[in-house]
């Protein structure tokens, strides 16, 4: 965005610098068509108030001083072979007949004219010091305007680039995650019209999740209800339902009150962020105690991190039961280190593998792999929680390739400092 301001200055600076090249340009080229004229005009009154070629030098140097009398002017006369007849008033260059032309030379500063007489004789002037000429006049204003235009564009400039800047950050922290991110309506221009348009969106979109995660609360709470009820009536008829489809029903309704359980925690977690309340927690010791429910054992240091136990427990049971769900065989647990500042929890299972394509789908909610649905394992938010709360802890929780087959799940952590 720097650049953008940056763009806009120097616009306006080129363009300001073209325009004085442009009209200096037509200002030179009049002003050059007046002094051939003046030139032609002073070179035929020079040629009638001059002595002819062949009067003495004397009468050529009267003549001379008369003119520089009335003209203030300085003057060199020199005859067709260069050789100079007189001079008045201060020094001016030598004549070089090889080299000479009629039209400007460059003299102390100031440009003096060199004539051709009609009768093959030089005449060389310099006008007095005076007052400058209009062309170094109209110079000199735009030059003056060029420069106060280009101190006063800048801030102009810098205004309108901040106001997208703000704009900008107002986009990136929406694009975070912060739904109440609003930015300050400036002017009456086209970006004001753009920051009232992205506050209405940003409004509508907070309203709209609002409502999503309003609804899917209300609905997994009341959910709660139904199930509670057929899990009473299943008891009651116990002389009634075989044992196996008893059986049946209560993992049935089992399932279905962890996938409630699992959607109000997905919808917490959506809403709240961060973890509600931080201890320091002993990954090693949380993790021995979920893996002694499924007789499995850990490997690896103690390593203490901040967060919510209950949140970090929940997320080392849904790791331990995908391995044991989708793994066929007794898991590998291990808790370390991943630098000074990291943890590491590590569960690999030894089932078929997740295919390399698979690695960052199957973390999203209640997708599936091929297979899955058939099999009837799980609802497909076990492992999409696992990531919410490694993210709602500052963490990151992946799926990396695995030497010897099966599947490997990674989460880091940000530990406390030995």
């Amino acid at each position: 965005m720097r650049r953008l301001y940056l763009q806009f200055y120097l616009t306006i600076v080129a363009i300001l610098i073209m325009t004085v090249v442009a009209v200096g340009g037509l200002w030179r080229l009049a002003d050059t068509s007046r002094i051939d004229d003046a030139i032609e005009a002073v070179s035929d009154f020079a040629t009638t108030a001059l002595p002819p070629l062949t009067a003495s030098n004397a009468e050529q140097r009267a003549a001379l001083d008369r003119l520089h009398d009335r003209l203030r002017a300085d003057f060199a006369l020199y005859r067709p072979d260069g050789t100079l007849i007189a001079a008045v008033g201060r020094q001016l260059p030598p004549l070089r007949p090889e080299h000479a032309a009629p039209g400007f030379i460059h003299s102390a500063g100031r440009p003096a004219w060199l004539m051709h007489l009609n009768d093959g004789r030089w005449l060389l002037t310099r006008l007095p010091r005076g007052p400058w000429r209009p062309g170094a006049w109209l110079l000199v204003v735009l030059l003056t305007v060029g420069f106060a235009v280009m101190i006063g564009a800048y801030p102009a400039a810098r205004r309108l680039t901040r106001r997208l800047e703000r704009l900008k950050s107002g986009v990136e922290q929406l694009g975070r995650g912060d739904l109440a991110t609003r930015v300050p309506i400036e002017g009456h221009d086209e970006v004001a019209a753009l920051a009232a348009s992205f506050n209405r969106a940003a409004s509508r979109i907070e309203e709209l999740v609002k409502s999503h995660k309003m609804l899917l609360a209300n609905c997994s709470h009341e959910l709660r209800t139904p199930l509670t009820r057929i899990n009473l009536a299943l008891s009651l008829a116990d002389d009634k339902v075989t044992p196996e489809k008893q059986a049946q029903l209560k993992a049935d309704i089992a399932e279905l009150d962890q996938l409630i359980d699992e959607l109000l925690l997905a919808s917490r977690l959506d809403a709240v962020g961060a973890p509600e309340r931080t201890e320091e927690v002993d990954l090693l010791a949380l993790a021995a105690e979920e893996a002694a429910r499924y007789d499995v054992n850990v490997t690896g240091e103690p390593v203490a991190a901040r967060g919510d136990p209950s949140l970090l427990r929940r997320m080392i049971r849904n790791l331990l039961e995908n391995a044991r769900r989708h793994g066929g065989g007794e898991p590998n647990v291990h808790v370390g280190r991943a630098g000074e500042r990291s943890a590491c929890i590590e569960v690999r299972d030894h089932g078929p593998g997740i295919p390399a394509g698979e690695h960052e789908r199957i973390f999203e909610p209640f997708y599936r792999l091929p297979g899955s649905v058939e099999n009837g394992r799980g609802s497909g938010l076990g492992l999409a929680l696992v990531r919410q709360i490694a993210h709602s802890h500052g963490g990151e929780a992946e799926c990396v390739a695995s030497d010897g087959g099966g599947s490997r799940f990674r989460v880091v952590l940000p530990a406390i400092a030995p």
